[in-house]
């Protein structure tokens, strides 16, 4: 089993730098799908990722080899493929129907979706804690919607497509998730991101619409530089985080990402109204986005508690043992 490297500063700095990174993305994505579908952004950004990592990739010698692969392995491929390829594609076009705010709160189904799924699928324990998380997650997202929400449920609006298109997002995340846990048996994290990233290109780029970025000003392709830099540069963050933090930790700082996306709207707004209008939101509303991220918390670091229990129940057996 791999072990962490104990350094938690620099753990907690990285998993940090890829809260705010992925924060900030919806913001600059939404900006730029005022000029770009979401097919073209879908692209670009799979094309230069694919590029990036497959020359690191192939300066290393790690160039992911097929072969290594059985029925089954190219299967969890493909869903991988699949379901990271649906993920980018369903988020963006959901956020031309909602703001920022509301598809960054709404993503965070995705890491319980995928706690369900470990469930399911690699049948581990649901703890009290998880389903406490959980609770408080699906209230803070009822909470947020506290306006809009009885509209949502009887009316078909572009929120409500907006709303289904975020929610597929999050199931198809964390298919790609599920597939990509048992497929590092085979390859490495960045191998199976090549091939994902590969695919999505020759997939997304014929699908492209390359004449509007004639029309891009330097801002927007500063922005869309982000755009395809964040994938790498976040994604990276985010495993070598791993590499010297507990996962349940990485996860609860990961939590904090909707509140990054709230804050540096508004902050966007106040330099640039004309660039983005941010969500507005009442009391409960605010609430219930700060439910979502302490439920996501909750959830994230249940599995640490339990051990730190465990731990300390042993401890006080081996007490009255010695008494």
């Amino acid at each position: 089993m791999h072990q962490v490297s104990g350094r938690a500063l620099l753990g907690f700095s990285l998993a940090f730098t890829t809260a705010v990174l992925w924060g900030i993305l919806p913001i600059v994505l939404k900006v730029l799908l005022d000029f770009l579908t979401a097919s073209t952004l879908t692209g670009i950004r799979f094309l230069v990722a694919a590029l990036m990592v497959g020359a690191w990739l192939v300066w290393q010698g790690q160039w992911p080899r097929l072969s290594l692969l059985s029925r089954q392995g190219i299967l969890l491929l493909l869903v991988a493929i699949a379901g990271l390829l649906a993920n980018y594609l369903m988020y963006m076009s959901g956020l031309n129907y909602l703001t920022a705010e509301t598809g960054q709160l709404l993503i965070q189904l995705a890491p319980f979706l995928m706690m369900l799924g470990g469930v399911w699928i690699f049948k581990e324990r649901l703890q009290f804690w998880q389903k406490v998380g959980a609770a408080i997650l699906l209230a803070g997202l009822l909470l947020f919607f506290n306006e809009r929400l009885l509209d949502l449920l009887t009316s078909i609006s572009e929120e409500s497509i907006g709303l289904l298109l975020i929610i597929g997002a999050a199931v198809t995340w964390a298919a790609y998730a599920l597939a990509q846990k048992q497929l590092l048996v085979h390859y490495s994290s960045k191998q199976i991101m090549v091939l994902i990233y590969c695919a999505g290109a020759l997939v997304f780029m014929p699908l492209s619409d390359l004449q509007p970025l004639l029309q891009l000003t330097g801002w927007h392709w500063a922005f869309l530089l982000f755009c395809c830099l964040n994938t790498v540069v976040a994604y990276g963050a985010f495993a070598e985080a791993m590499h010297h933090w507990e996962a349940s930790k990485v996860s609860a700082v990961l939590a904090i990402t909707p509140l990054v996306t709230i804050v540096v709207a508004k902050g966007l707004h106040a330099l640039q109204p004309d660039w983005l209008s941010p969500e507005p939101l009442n009391a409960w509303a605010i609430i219930g986005a700060c439910l979502v991220v302490v439920g996501s918390m909750t959830t994230a670091l249940s599995p640490l508690w339990g051990q730190y229990h465990a731990r300390y129940s042993a401890r006080q057996q081996q007490k009255r043992r010695s008494l």
